[in-house]
């Protein structure tokens, strides 16, 4: 049988030093770590899913209201409301406004939106607004988490398969486990150099269907805006690829002009009128080339919004609703001194007006009723944001500027 190896009196100061370099490290790692600063409670049971709504309700008052100043418009995910304020996400009963669960960090929030029954929560760090959990909308545990280079801040939209984080130099692409499809426009540190098709654009505006991802642009040497017409989800995820690249015209302030939509491989731009062309709705096939052009309102607001409802886009211009078809963004009908876009409840179309909800048979454009609604309208309209509006059974949510209001029929 060997003697035991004899230990020196190094080898034992050699594996203190191991031990106590191990502790600070690990020490190091957790002050400095995204664990901590992080509080995470979730739900005591898995909440249901919302039910629709068999009937518009006949009268609707206020239930509760919560702060919420990263939501610009109602995040409802797996049956619950979801507020984001200040550093704190939180799931709340659709009914009572109670809450259900919470995630918060050491660190304001950047922006908090719906996406596959999750609610996804973005937090900056030192590169941007980049630092993003998932959370399930039924119970608030996390689930897919990941870390990039963003800008500051942020805007978050999604199309039913993909979710973008859009900023002033930079955007990305992710599915719905958040691994990254796509970065576009400014990249630090190159993997393939040369793979972005331009350089130094200030990008001003995007949409995406789950075929293209379309931007408008506007970049050195051109003489007016770029649209872009991408796939979302390319074969290299650094490496875009281009189905058409457009300069919009040659002249004129376009400072407006606005990506409204993209529905399959069409997109939906508005551009405001010029000394050579009047406002249109332009419409652009997959490749970038016009297809069809439709009149536009020469007022529409720099804060002007889109929600897509069904067979239809509902456009807020700033003053009115216009529908868009979803199969070539031919014009539908329209509806005037609209507050926000609405939102669909139990087959009728729901726009906020002045002091009501307008109820709208989502077929002709004829409003069926008005239901009142007491509002304090004025800082919104001074604001000059847009009241949207979401439907959680038969909860009617109203994001108005930082607040989301829960409406419910008059018990």
């Amino acid at each position: 049988m060997l003697a035991p190896e004899r230990r020196t009196r190094a080898d034992v100061l050699a594996a203190c030093g191991i031990a106590v370099l191990v502790v600070v490290s690990a020490a190091v790692i957790w002050l400095t770590g995204d664990a901590h600063g992080t509080e995470s409670v979730v739900a005591d049971t898995p909440v249901p899913p919302a039910e629709p709504a068999l009937a518009v309700p006949d009268t609707l008052v206020e239930a509760w209201r919560a702060d919420s100043d990263t939501t610009p418009t109602p995040v409802v995910a797996g049956g619950v409301a979801v507020t984001g304020n200040g550093d704190t996400v939180t799931g709340r009963d659709g009914v009572t406004g109670q809450e259900l669960w919470h995630y918060r960090r050491d660190r304001a929030l950047c922006g908090v939106v719906g996406a596959w029954n999750t609610a996804v929560a973005v937090y900056p760090d030192g590169r941007g607004c980049g630092q993003v959990t998932q959370l399930d909308g039924s119970t608030g545990v996390r689930q897919a988490q990941r870390s990039s280079d963003a800008d500051d801040p942020v805007a978050l939209s999604q199309d039913g398969t993909y979710l973008t984080s859009f900023g002033d130099s930079r955007l990305e692409v992710w599915r719905s486990d958040l691994v990254r499809t796509l970065e576009y426009g400014r990249v630090d540190a190159p993997v393939n150099p040369g793979a972005q098709p331009r350089s130094g654009c200030t990008l001003l505006s995007a949409a995406s269907s789950s075929s293209r991802l379309s931007v408008l642009e506007s970049c050195p040497g051109d003489p007016a805006i770029r649209l872009s017409i991408l796939n979302p989800a390319p074969k290299e995820n650094t490496a875009p690829q281009e189905y058409g690249s457009v300069v919009l015209g040659t002249e004129g302030d376009t400072a407006d002009a606005r990506v409204l939509a993209v529905s399959g491989e069409r997109t939906a731009v508005y551009l405001p009128a010029t000394a050579g062309a009047a406002a249109a709705v332009v419409v652009y096939d997959g490749t970038g080339a016009e297809s069809a052009r439709f009149p536009a309102p020469t007022d529409v607001s720099p804060t002007t919004t889109v929600e897509r409802t069904g067979s239809f886009f509902s456009w807020w211009t700033g003053s009115q609703v216009i529908t868009l078809r979803t199969t070539d963004f031919t014009p539908g009908w329209t509806v005037q001194d609209a507050l926000g876009p609405g939102t669909q409840m139990a087959g009728r179309f729901l726009i906020p007006v002045t002091g009501a909800v307008a109820v709208i048979d989502t077929t002709t454009g004829t409003e069926v009723e008005r239901i009142p609604v007491s509002r304090n309208e004025e800082p919104i309209r001074m604001g000059g944001r847009p009241i949207t509006s979401a439907a959680l059974s038969d909860t009617l949510l109203e994001q108005r500027g930082d607040e989301l209001v829960a409406l419910r029929a008059d018990a």
